[in-house]
């Protein structure tokens, strides 16, 4: 069996194009078959997404199962934890997670929405932390989740400090329309990434989500380029996002300030 081309999973997230006639191959096949909303696949619907024959699947499955890289309940399949232990060694979140951790807590307990914090990966936003009570909005992110940048707060805030072919592949890709409100036209775009610039706060209304609206401030290296972006997110019938901008830059800047004193070997 040939290269297979890379494609996309349900949240737009890259999947790699292998050649399945390996080993590593069809594991990592097997392993982006898996989605967010899965909370337990059969083998049956594995080899559909995935294209294997059964007994090569099987064997791979099972496989995955012994290294606990997938758990088997009840005859289905999902991803363990072992695999977001993984995820988590990556140097550069962890030491993002651990200077914004505190600054993120304090900027829920001052406003008491969903807080945020994202980083820029290809054209999409990656979430790396999100922080909710009870009464939560309804926002489409989860941690390790993507949105696209252009329609939501944390997306702009990266996309106007990042280099200008950023900005060039996310409008020649196309400004997908995710609700009514979402801004599609690269000309506005541009034109509330020069405000982003300005005022070092990007906002967003309903456009990622009906009902939710946002304020995002970018966290910036010394040389002014984004290593991430914070924001606060609640809905619209009682959030108001203008008010929370001071708390969102001032605890941005307290995690620049932090992680530039700590240097890039040690972030």
């Amino acid at each position: 069996m040939g290269p297979a081309p890379g494609g996309r999973d349900a949240e737009g997230t890259a999947a790699p194009a292998v050649d399945r006639g390996t080993v590593l191959g069809k594991v990592v096949t097997v392993l982006f078959a898996f989605r967010a909303e899965d909370h337990g696949v059969t083998l049956a619907e594995l080899g559909r997404r995935t294209g294997l024959p059964k007994a090569t699947l099987h064997r791979v499955v099972s496989d995955l199962v012994e290294v606990r890289l997938l758990d088997r309940v009840d005859g289905r399949y999902r991803l363990s934890g072992q695999v977001f232990q993984l995820g988590m060694r990556a140097s550069v979140e962890r030491g993002l997670l651990e200077v914004a951790t505190p600054f993120l807590e304090d900027l829920y307990e001052r406003t008491h929405e969903t807080v945020h914090l994202g980083v820029l990966d290809a054209d999409s936003v990656v979430y790396v932390a999100k922080i909710g009570g009870h009464r939560q909005a309804a926002a489409p992110s989860r941690i390790g989740g993507r949105m696209p940048l252009h329609c939501t707060a944390i997306g702009k805030a990266l996309l106007a400090h990042s280099p200008a072919e950023v900005l060039a592949r996310a409008v020649a890709g196309g400004l997908e329309r995710r609700t009514p409100h979402t801004v599609t036209a690269p000309g506005l775009l541009r034109r509330q990434l020069d405000l982003v610039r300005e005022t070092g706060t990007a906002f967003e209304h309903e456009e990622s989500a009906v009902g939710i609206v946002c304020v995002a401030a970018p966290v910036l290296d010394p040389d002014d380029r984004p290593v991430a972006a914070i924001s606060v997110t609640g809905p619209v019938i009682r959030f108001r996002p203008g008010a929370a901008a001071p708390a969102v830059q001032a605890a941005a800047a307290g995690i620049a300030a932090v992680l530039a004193r700590r240097g890039p070997a040690e972030s």
